[in-house]
């Protein structure tokens, strides 16, 4: 957990540390972001205290509900001692403490608290980072989404980092239409808790529960429009986001409706299949900023879910904004389509893909290849593809896929033309060749569709 200015801390005596469980919760805005957190020392959340009276509360379950109002009233903690253990069952009581399972994750019960501020209702998610719980929060009335980070000090770190940007993004997003908003944060039991505005199920979640129905093209526009403006807002103040895919924005509501899908099944109507659901909502969110970065230097490291992950990403010839750009490219094929464009897990099988569907890599792209890469390219000129193929099978995979142009045509009914240009300048292979946010939100894809509704 990192020091920063603005955030109410105060260092307490040592035995208030013991003798207590303590939330440590933080107010906006912060005055500026570091790019890594800083060491701050461990706070003694959920230790055995040693003093007899605070061991006393303790086996009753007593917890101090807030600790901001302690500060901000500026009151000492001698102050409060006494009225601390004055009531012998607490309103809200943290549950036992309980060792984390093997991987670091919290471990909980539904109903119980999570601090004296939020209830635990239910499991949203799960993902590599930790969990998901949809909780009440007492204090504002209304459901949030809480993300609790396992207990594993790469991840604490990824998660103040996320702090830090989702902060800046709220401290700019004044309209709060673009990125999650961040509700509030704090340590609980080695883990960090973000906690978040709640919101609907991803893009992802909807076209797999959706039977994998591609969206149609003016919907594609809509959710387009907005994670262009999103990335573009966040490129303007020097972050690159680094993992966008469908799994990682959210739709804003959870309500939809069902149409029939003509395209779909030649079963009968009664059955669920030949109908597709189509959200009443276009509003989308950007979530996960963990790997987000500045973007003032070039970045040599593996970025990107595999299948959203640019050329020049694999070949390491270093990323900046215009890798954000690329996922975007596959995330709007993907929802014309219902499956993602490059669905592979193999580096020489992935840049097969892409020249597949979109032609030749550059030389002057292979000849800088860094050294890992190496072993893709046959003799520094081209991809060393087909003879370097791990399988029949990944052959197959390969020369199955269609062109960009062809592909775009198999789904798309009207716009197609200015969709398959826009998409040709998101998936440029040259990253100082793509497109960039602002102009890509200036093409005829946009423009065009806004002149006809006018």
């Amino acid at each position: 957990m990192r020091e920063k200015e603005g955030n109410f801390f105060v260092v307490l005596p040592n035995f208030f540390l013991r003798s207590m469980e303590m939330e440590c919760a933080t107010e906006f805005p912060h005055t500026r972001m570091d790019r890594r957190p800083r060491k701050r020392p461990r706070l003694g959340w959920d230790v055995v205290p040693q003093n007899p009276k605070a061991q006393l509360g303790m086996l009753c379950g007593q917890e101090v509900g807030d600790v901001t109002s302690l500060v901000s009233s500026g009151a000492t903690p001698s102050d409060h001692t006494s009225s601390l253990y004055s009531k012998a069952v607490p309103r809200n009581p943290s549950p036992p403490w309980r060792e984390d399972d093997k991987d670091g994750h919290y471990l909980f019960a539904l109903g119980e608290n999570l601090t004296s501020r939020y209830r635990i209702h239910s499991k949203m998610g799960e993902g590599t980072f930790g969990q998901v719980l949809e909780c009440w929060d007492r204090e504002r009335k209304e459901m949030v989404a809480i993300k609790i980070i396992r207990s594993i000090k790469k991840y604490r770190e990824a998660a103040m980092i996320e702090v830090d940007v989702l902060q800046q993004l709220v401290k700019h997003d004044k309209n709060a239409s673009r990125c999650v908003q961040i509700r509030n944060w704090f340590d609980y039991r080695n883990h960090i808790c973000i906690v978040f505005e709640k919101l609907g199920p991803s893009l992802y979640d909807f076209l797999r529960k959706n039977n994998y129905r591609s969206f149609p093209i003016d919907l594609v526009r809509e959710l387009a429009r907005q994670l262009l403006e999103c990335i573009a807002f966040m490129h303007d103040l020097c972050l690159i986001h680094t993992d966008l895919k469908p799994e990682n924005i959210l739709l804003v509501s959870p309500e939809y409706i069902e149409i029939p899908d003509y395209k779909g099944s030649s079963r009968t109507r009664k059955d669920a299949s030949q109908f597709k659901r189509l959200p009443k909502s276009s509003a989308i969110k950007v979530i996960d900023f963990g790997s987000s970065t500045h973007g003032t230097t070039d970045h040599s490291y593996i970025v990107s879910t595999r299948h959203y992950r640019a050329p020049e990403v694999i070949l390491g010839l270093g990323w900046s904004y215009s890798c954000d750009i690329w996922s975007i490219g596959c995330i709007l094929v993907e929802l014309c389509s219902g499956e993602a464009l490059f669905q592979t897990h193999e580096n020489l099988e992935h840049l097969a893909m892409m020249e597949r569907v979109l032609g030749p890599l550059p030389h002057h792209m292979l000849k800088r290849a860094e050294r890992h890469a190496e072993k893709y390219i046959r003799r520094g000129q081209r991809l060393n593809w087909p003879e370097g193929a791990a399988s029949r099978e990944s052959m197959n995979a390969v020369q199955k896929l269609p062109r960009l142009q062809n592909l775009v045509m198999q789904h798309v009914d009207h716009s197609a033309g200015d969709l398959i240009d826009l998409l040709q300048g998101l998936l440029k292979y040259d990253p100082a060749n793509r497109l960039d946010a602002r102009e890509a939100l200036r093409h005829p894809f946009f423009t065009r569709a806004h002149r006809r509704r006018s």
